[in-house]
């Protein structure tokens, strides 16, 4: 028969491993910041700290958002995990200077509780092509007529002014603090999270879907949720500033690999900084016209290595590379795009070796010949016998029928190689005696 301990010793043991594994206690707030563009790498940390909120079963989550912009595509899915989360969500634009502009003023429109810190400002929604520019006519149309519509749900349902609302999307417009607040696009403004807290706790909520919920937060208890590494590192990997040097770093680690064999380092090198920059690329949105021009300047600086252009090819594939590069990736930010301070140098870089590979080839064109019949021309030797006016001379190593048109050469002296004939050399003397090179 089992011994009373026996049984009870496995669930003390289950007991203390959930003791480890599960929280001590549930928070009351879950708080996280973004201070990035909005995009697949802010995404997946949003969707984290709503789903980390879940499972703690927080009464209340706060998000300090400030943002210049971002993806319409990552903006949809972020609105979205707000509007179905199970824990009423606070979007609240700070500290003093930050911003919800652009994708950021949806994230906030669709928040269960809009906050602002004074100084602070959101709005200038309206769509606009990848380099910043209007889209046509017809294209920026259905662009503002999709992204109004958007708005409106979300004005609509968290009885916001609706007009206001879609005035940010369609007529660009922005809002302080104070403006938005007497507008009634934001419900609170908050000097910092104590006073965010103070203002929200006991409030009556009405969810997304016209659900009630009652803030009691009292002593409430904060969760903060940080990124992880691997958060931090997809958002680096999401600047085009950092996607398009580790292509560039990448590119060149395999040209020195590939033009010098045998080091393995620059290629292995290279090929991580290639994969990591194709990856950077699939999470931003790419201009395959920037591409081309990119593969137009390529072409063109490989050409002038092997066509004598007097530098022509080269400026025409630095301006290639140069607008190439600028539309590379079509975002509608300025934060989302590569920047000039980053194209610049690359493509001083770049140039500087394309110059130095040229100067190569032409130095390689001008050098005589150093192998070969014709790189025994000027070369100096020794007669091996007395040529009268022929005889044996020695070169590199080599036996040579040589004649001579000078007089007689005695054995021993110095020879130079004048003509390269196909039985024989001309030679002349020298000048001195001994063994010369050989």
């Amino acid at each position: 028969m089992m011994d009373p301990m026996q049984r009870i010793a496995p669930l003390f043991a289950a007991v203390l491993l959930l003791g480890f594994v599960l929280p001590s206690h549930a928070a009351d707030v879950v708080r996280f910041r973004v201070e990035d563009t909005i995009q697949p790498a802010s995404q997946r940390f949003i969707e984290r700290a709503l789903a980390e909120a879940e499972l703690l079963d927080a009464s209340l989550v706060v998000m300090e958002l400030d943002t210049p912009g971002g993806l319409l595509d990552a903006t949809r899915k972020i609105t979205t995990a707000i509007t179905g989360s199970r824990v009423p969500v606070v979007v609240w634009v700070a500290p003093a200077g930050a911003r919800a502009a652009s994708a950021g003023f949806f994230i906030l429109m669709s928040a269960d509780v809009a906050a602002m810190a004074p100084g602070t400002n959101t709005g200038a929604a309206h769509p606009v092509g990848g380099q910043g520019e209007n889209l046509p006519e017809d294209v920026r149309d259905k662009a503002t007529r999709d992204a109004a519509a958007m708005i409106k749900s979300f004005a609509e349902q968290r009885g916001r002014p609706v007009d206001k609302a879609i005035a940010a999307v369609e007529e660009s417009s922005s809002y302080t603090a104070e403006e938005a607040l007497d507008l009634g696009l934001i419900d609170l403004i908050a000097t910092d999270f104590d006073d965010l807290l103070k203002q929200i706790d006991g409030t009556e909520l009405t969810r997304f879907d016209d659900s009630v919920s009652v803030v009691e937060l009292g002593e409430a208890s904060v969760h903060e949720v940080e990124p992880s590494f691997a958060d931090r590192l997809f958002s680096v990997l999401a600047n085009p500033n950092v996607a398009y040097l580790l292509m560039a770093l990448g590119a060149l680690g395999l040209y020195v690999e590939i033009t010098h064999p045998g080091g393995i380092l620059p290629g292995i090198v290279g090929v991580v900084f290639l994969l990591l920059g194709l990856y950077s690329i699939s999470v931003l949105p790419i201009s395959w016209a920037g591409v081309a021009l990119i593969f137009v300047a390529l072409v063109l600086f490989l050409l002038e290595v092997k066509v004598a252009s007097y530098g022509l090819l080269t400026i025409s594939g630095l301006i290639c590379f140069v607008l190439g590069s600028l539309m590379l990736f079509d975002a509608p930010i300025p934060d989302m795009r590569v920047s000039l301070g980053v194209v610049l140098p690359t493509a001083v870089v770049l140039a500087g070796v394309t110059a130095f590979l040229l100067n190569r080839v032409v130095q390689v064109h001008r050098r005589r010949p150093l192998t070969g019949e014709q790189g025994l021309i000027g070369e100096i030797g020794t007669a091996m016998s007395d040529l009268d006016p022929t005889g044996k001379v020695r070169v590199h190593g080599e036996y040579w029928d040589a004649r001579t048109a000078a007089g007689a050469i005695a054995a021993g002296t110095q020879v130079r190689v004048l003509t390269v004939g196909p039985k024989r050399i001309d030679v002349e003397p020298a000048g001195g005696a001994g063994e010369g090179s050989e």
